[in-house]
């Protein structure tokens, strides 16, 4: 591994300043495959533990400031909990985050929701949207981030042209209830749970959707939402250059959607991404307004502990990164030098960057090495005892 300069060094620092991540509150929840959950003693069901957890997350990386919040989920009907949500924001130190509207686990949305054929699914789905802003501006949240299972299984079952043109229509009507420093970001997926079609498949069809929408709507990559070897970080490149990049959900995957631990597949993929950006922001000297989200919910990892590997990696490569010379490899790239124009990238990759974090770290009085400081702490076992007694009632109830 390459040692690090001292400039090396500052732009890592500088970099990681900056850098913060939202956790989801699913995330801490009992969730599983389509065919079935592994329960865990651990795992969080009610919002104040998923809180509880999220803090716990926040303590020992100290980047995780806000909580994704999903409405269903995390609510109850309306806005009436806005108010006990800002109370254990306060509590725990960790501000709600992007608000997620549930649009797929009503039985009124069997044939999908914005995009439904009957009208009036169609507006019960606006209608919650509309309740999901109005519970954003109640937390003070500025993210609306929404995903759609909205599609088909089979040819000729649905007017592909139709269905866009219904969800054209929502999608500009909720804009038009955002405050004025609100966003959408609408999410794109190529299938599952529709396998014919799905209405948005990929991140051209997200883009249209946000631009017909309003200027206060973005797209919202997800790095687990795309085909086998998809290239993403020229999606990146191309949605930061139209100025509508609005936020990542990291995860990874082998195949799609897989909901996997970030990095733990393709860790020089991220790698990538995490350079479009920082080579964008070179290039135009702006910062670029990116929410930066987990999204994974481990049926098999222990949750906390899952959560901060995923933080502390994204830390590791977003670092990496930082240290790319951009002017050199400018210069190679100009002048057509293929081969030190990729050992550039690969030489920041190289970088062993832990050391220097965790210098970082100490200097924030943060835990040098995060996931031994929680193992370390006792948290685990502790609601593990407090949660598992009640957990293993409910697994023998429905047993």
């Amino acid at each position: 591994m390459a040692l690090m300069t001292d400039l090396q060094t500052e732009l890592v620092w500088s970099a990681l300043d900056r850098f913060r991540i939202e956790l989801p509150s699913w995330g801490f929840a009992d969730t599983g495959t389509r065919f079935g959950k592994f329960y865990q003693a651990a795992a969080a069901s009610t919002i104040e533990e998923k809180f509880s957890d999220a803090a716990e997350v926040n303590r020992v990386t100290g980047v995780c400031p806000t909580l994704a919040l999903h409405v269903l989920w995390d609510f109850r009907e309306g806005t009436s909990s806005a108010a006990e949500v800002g109370a254990l924001a306060a509590r725990y130190g960790v501000r709600p985050g992007s608000i997620n509207p549930n649009l797929f686990q009503d039985q009124i949305y069997k044939f999908g929701s914005l995009g439904n054929p009957d009208a009036h699914v169609r507006e019960a789905a606006l209608a919650h949207i509309s309740d999901s802003i109005a519970i954003a501006s109640a937390t003070e949240s500025r993210d609306i981030s929404l995903w759609f299972a909205d599609g088909s299984n089979y040819p000729g079952t649905q007017n592909i042209r139709h269905r866009k043109a219904w969800i054209e229509d929502g999608l500009k009507r909720a804009h038009a209830e955002l405050a004025s420093e609100q966003r959408l970001l609408v999410e794109y997926k190529p299938f599952e749970p529709a396998f014919y079609h799905t209405d948005i498949a990929d991140w051209g069809m997200a883009l249209e959707f946000a631009r017909s929408a309003g200027p206060q709507a973005k797209v919202l990559v997800d790095t687990g939402h795309h085909y086998s070897s998809q290239n993403i970080e020229q999606i990146v490149a191309w949605l930061l250059d139209l100025g509508m990049l609005g936020g990542f959900h990291f995860n990874d995957r082998r195949y799609a959607d897989d909901d996997l631990t970030l990095g733990s597949i393709d860790p020089y993929q991220v790698f990538r991404i995490f350079h479009e950006i920082a080579l964008y922001e070179w290039d135009t000297g702006t910062r670029a307004d990116i929410a930066y989200m987990v999204d994974q919910s481990h049926n098999l990892k222990p949750k906390i502990e899952a959560m901060i590997q995923t933080v502390t990696t994204a830390q590791e490569l977003f670092a990496k990164a930082a240290i790319v010379d951009h002017g050199t490899l400018s210069r190679y790239q100009k002048n057509g030098s293929l081969m030190d124009a990729e050992n550039c990238l690969k030489d920041a990759f190289a970088v062993d960057v832990r050391p220097m974090i965790e210098q970082w770290r100490v200097s924030r009085g943060l835990p040098a090495r995060p996931l031994s400081a929680f193992r370390e702490s006792g948290y685990q076992q502790r609601i593990e005892a407090k949660r598992g007694s009640r957990r293993r009632e409910t697994v023998s109830a429905y047993a």
